[in-house]
């Protein structure tokens, strides 16, 4: 028999996961919530530690890869992407970030109404449970739980006093009114454990009778009848099953899945799916274009002194007290995750004065994010453009939904983000050359001594970047003829069928993308309870 409900939800992790526990918050709109992945139940999950063994996990992960690249020199990047309940806010790498003023009051400025900073700012304080209380900036009231690291760190301390040597400001919140700086970086834990969607919102909601939450649930195509999105098809365990809604269809798969899956239902590029045989049922020509990333590039020191995290994890004894600290305290490297401290700065001169650069440190090093640990005292600064002028896609290869699509980021396209990368790794050198941090550099592992002009920096950029894992604006809003949801996220041209996730960013927002996406949820929810309400 074919259910039917109010809302159905694509997608459980950041954005769906917050769509589905606020919808149904009123006990009475009926929503199903559909998530290709299982529950949210390895132990490695919810240890903040865990994202080493998530990011390989095919269980939990996607584990997605870009086409040849061709400005990486033909390299495929991989792209881990989450796959179980809470999404990739149950993978990644903790970190809150909301980005900058300037990011939302561009979308506002490009037409999007009700998208600026002081629009957004009251969804930001109402999804947060900060440590430190409320504010102006900050709310204490809300389900992700934000959290401190807790504990100083003798090479963060190093990195921040660096910083400010190279001319960078100390800040202790990059959240509130200016990001600019140099600091510790606030997680998304509580008490020694990860706090994700499913964690924060989920899980308090699926006591609720009007909640179905359906996971190992594949969706496979939207229903649309007479231009109107009616239900979803999805695989689970095998077995194809239909679903149908009342109200409306969410799509919340991400900036990968979403346009994938849009595209499978007739909905995006007309020649695209007319080559592939599947019938155009609205041509929309912006779905899977705009793909926007960070691309990340690491580099790698050996310390002076035995005091990174690399070892603590080639010892068993500092294994023994790494694990000591978690069990019984809550604290210490299992605690807070990889990268403990950062910054924002300018690397490029700019006439508005942005950080246009981020920063990443890791009191560890590996030769990739997840991987095993050097046998060396190691550390890493990663760093990454904020935003990037080049612009990749998105396209599915066949009908079956079941094949990964085309995913071109087309990194390094142009020639400000080339500059900018050269720009970071530069700045990035100059703080490890600083006074503070020169007691703790024992050499440059990566990119090394050798790779000493522009040509060598950009070939190493080419050869050894990666994502960061932010991918968005594949769905983007706006009222243009290549955008594809208006400033309520509805569907351009197919009524009932909205896309709420980060695919529909319009541009990618200065740093870490977990929180903007849960940001644009709970703004997303009261949009369709408003728009519910209208005659």
């Amino acid at each position: 028999m074919t259910q039917e409900f109010d809302y159905i939800v694509i997608g459980a992790g950041s954005a769906g996961s917050t769509l589905a526990a606020r919808l149904s918050e009123d006990g009475q709109s009926s929503v199903l919530l559909l998530e290709a992945g299982p529950a949210d139940r390895s132990f490695w999950i919810h240890l903040p530690i865990g994202y080493s063994k998530t990011m390989w996990s095919k269980k939990y992960n996607w584990r997605l890869q870009t086409d040849p690249e061709p400005n990486m020199n033909g390299r495929r990047i991989y792209w881990p992407r989450g796959k179980t309940l809470g999404g990739s806010s149950s993978i990644n790498g903790l970190i809150y970030i909301r980005g900058q003023r300037q990011d939302y009051d561009h979308w506002a400025a490009l037409g999007n109404a009700g998208w600026s900073y002081d629009d957004v700012l009251p969804y930001f304080i109402k999804s947060e449970s900060n440590q430190r209380g409320a504010s102006k900036y900050h709310g204490a009231n809300g389900p992700m739980a934000v959290s401190d690291i807790g504990e100083k760190n003798e090479l963060i301390e190093a990195f921040i006093a660096g910083a400010a040597q190279m001319g960078v400001p100390t800040t202790d919140d990059f959240n509130a009114a200016q990001q600019e700086g140099a600091g510790y970086y606030q997680l998304n834990t509580h008490k020694g454990w990860r706090c994700s969607t499913a964690t924060a919102y989920l899980a308090p909601a699926r006591k609720r009778q009007n909640l179905k939450i359906q996971t190992n649930a594949h969706a496979t195509g939207i229903l649309i009848e007479n231009g109107r999105a009616v239900g979803v098809r999805y695989r689970q365990n095998g077995v194809e099953k239909t679903c149908r809604s009342r109200a409306e269809v969410l799509l919340s798969a991400g900036a990968i899945h979403s346009p994938q899956l849009l595209q499978l239902s007739g909905i995006g590029p007309a020649p695209l799916l007319s080559d592939l045989g599947i019938p155009v049922l609205h041509n929309l020509p912006g779905v899977g274009e705009n793909l926007q990333d960070h691309l990340q590039i690491r580099l790698i020191f050996e310390c002076t002194q035995p005091i990174t995290t690399n070892d603590a994890m080639n010892s068993w004894w500092g294994q023994a007290k790494m694990g000591l600290q978690w069990l019984l305290h809550r604290s210490g490297p299992l605690a807070v995750g990889i990268n403990q401290g950062g910054c924002f700065m300018r690397a490029l001169p700019h006439p508005d004065k942005r950080p246009d650069t981020q920063f990443h440190v890791a009191t560890l090093s590996a030769d990739m994010a997840g991987g095993k640990v050097h046998p060396f005292s190691g550390f890493t600064m990663s760093v990454c453009q904020l935003r990037p002028e080049s612009r990749g896609h998105i396209r599915i290869r066949s009908a079956d939904p079941l094949q990964p699509p085309e995913i071109h980021a087309n990194y390094l396209a142009t020639e400000l983000d080339r500059h900018a990368v050269l720009a970071a790794l530069k700045a990035a050198r100059g703080i490890a050359a600083s006074p503070a941090m020169q007691a703790y550099v024992k050499r440059e592992v990566k990119p090394g001594p050798d790779v000493n002009d522009d040509a060598a920096l950009l070939d190493f950029s080419r050869n050894n970047g990666a994502t960061i894992f932010h991918p968005c604006g594949t769905c983007r809003m706006g009222r243009d003829s290549q955008a594809v949801v208006d400033d309520r996220l509805r569907v351009h041209g197919i009524q009932s069928l909205r896309v709420i996730d980060c695919s529909a960013m319009p541009t990618l927002v200065s740093g870490n993308t977990n929180a903007p996406v849960i940001m644009m949820a709970e703004k997303a929810a009261d949009m369709i309870r408003e728009d519910v309400r209208k005659p």
